[in-house]
């Protein structure tokens, strides 16, 4: 579905900041727009589908699938959160937990043994890039001149299809990253000037980060990015907490990371939009967040 760009009206903000909602779609997350559109432009999906995921594109797929009348297989990591594979398991689709270090490799290799079905790459498949991209359109036609968009980086896919559509378009438009403080392999990178693998932490903040860039997402992130910017846990969890009193807005850890940076200052000034990724978080995460702390 086509979502909302709406005003973060706040008082003692350092920008003009907007919110892209992708939290609004049907699977509480922007990967359905991608997921989608590679399972309907694939030639033959009669196998089944299967992706690698900790829970929204996993979620995005299993909805393709049940759209399209078959079997789905979710590969994710072993500290994915209920409320995601839960989701999952709703849609019909079956979920495989494994260690981290083993679906990361199943995430470099597209593929895990002795399951069916056409593996849609979360990240690297052309059609899913495209499908985030759509969300730069919208962007666009509803902002036709922001000063920057900042886009949470998890593997690459959602920051390279927004920002290449606006690049096309605008390409004044500043494209920036943001990663959370226990898995910034992309800022890492951008310090040493060439690929780094970092010390991946688990944090509540799932949907985002990994311990390496992918090298296809680098090559063709790293021309369209113009900077990339850390959030640290509390700063992720006072933006959770903002978004849900003054706009009535869910974020999951990876969905306020954009909201976190822009409120920071660290992004500068001028019309900012900020990608809400999603908002699939763990309620007992939520609770901690609202009460105050961070998980």
């Amino acid at each position: 579905m086509r979502t909302p760009l709406v005003r973060l009206h706040v008082a003692d903000a350092p920008a003009e900041i907007y919110l892209k909602l992708e939290n609004l779609q049907p699977i509480g997350s922007f990967k359905i727009r991608g997921a989608y559109n590679a399972a309907r432009r694939a030639k033959d999906v009669s196998a089944g589908l299967v992706t690698a995921s900790a829970g929204n594109m996993a979620q995005g797929v299993a909805w393709a699938a049940r759209e399209l009348g078959v079997p789905c297989t979710v590969i994710a990591p072993d500290h994915a959160p209920a409320a995601k594979t839960d989701a999952i398991e709703r849609l019909g689709g079956r979920v495989i937990k494994i260690p981290f270090a083993e679906w990361w490799t199943v995430i470099e290799e597209s593929r895990y043994e002795g399951v069916d079905g056409l593996f849609l790459h979360p990240v690297e498949n052309e059609d899913v890039m495209a499908g985030n991209g759509t969300i730069g359109l919208e962007i666009l036609e509803d902002l036709p001149d922001p000063a920057m968009v900042i886009v949470p980086w998890g593997g690459g896919g959602l920051f390279t299809g927004i920002a290449s559509a606006v690049k096309a378009l605008r390409p004044e438009t500043r494209l920036c990253a943001v990663e959370i403080e226990t898995a910034a392999p992309l800022n890492r990178t951008l310090e040493v000037g060439s690929p780094q693998e970092i010390e991946y932490r688990t944090s509540f903040v799932d949907g985002a980060g990994s311990r390496a860039l992918l090298p296809k997402m680098w090559a063709l992130g790293k021309p369209l990015l113009d900077g990339a910017y850390v959030a640290s846990l509390d700063e992720t969890a006072a933006a959770i907490r903002l978004l849900a009193e003054r706009v009535r807005v869910i974020a999951e850890g990876a969905g306020a990371l954009a909201a976190a940076a822009a409120l920071s200052g660290r992004a500068g000034g001028g019309k900012i939009v900020c990608i809400v990724s999603g908002g699939n978080i763990d309620f007992a995460a939520l609770s901690t967040i609202l009460a105050g702390e961070t998980p």
